[in-house]
C-alpha cells in the first residue's frame, strides 16, 4: 500500500485543493467549466469541456481586446472575465461551471468571477 505522505508546501497544498474541488467540478459543452490560473504577474482564464477534453477558449491580460478599467492585478482579472464572458457569448455559451482551482475564493479570483457575471455568463 502507497503512504500518502503530507504535502509540504503552498503548490501542492494547492494541487491538492484543487483536485478535491475537481472531483465535483466537470464542465460539458452546453455548460463548460471557467477555469482559472493565478501566476505573480498575470492571470489567466480558460473555457474547457470535459466531457471531450478540450480547450473552448483561454484568456489573459495581455490578450487583444482585453480593456482594463481599473490599475493593478485586480482590476486585470476582471478585465480577463469580462473579456471572456464576451467571446462565450458570441459563441453561443450562456452558463459555465466556475474552478477555483483550488486557490481562496477572494481578490483576483474573485474579480474574475465578477467580471464574467458583469459579462453576461451564468456562474
Amino acid at each position: 500500500m502507497r503512504i500518502v505522505r503530507k504535502p509540504s508546501t503552498r503548490v501542492e497544498m494547492r494541487r491538492r485543493r484543487h483536485l478535491r474541488v475537481r472531483k465535483k467540478v466537470n464542465g460539458s459543452a452546453e455548460r463548460p467549466r471557467l477555469v482559472i490560473f493565478r501566476s505573480l504577474k498575470h492571470i489567466y482564464a480558460q473555457l474547457v469541456d470535459d466531457d471531450q477534453h478540450k480547450t473552448l477558449m483561454g484568456v489573459t491580460e495581455t490578450t487583444e481586446g482585453v480593456k482594463r478599467e481599473k490599475p493593478g492585478k485586480v482590476g486585470a482579472a476582471h478585465a480577463v472575465g469580462k473579456h471572456i464572458a464576451h467571446l462565450a457569448k458570441e459563441r453561443g455559451i450562456k452558463k459555465v461551471v466556475f474552478d477555483r482551482a483550488g486557490y481562496m475564493y477572494h481578490g483576483r479570483v474573485k474579480a474574475v468571477a465578477d467580471g464574467a457575471r458583469e459579462g453576461g455568463l451564468e456562474l
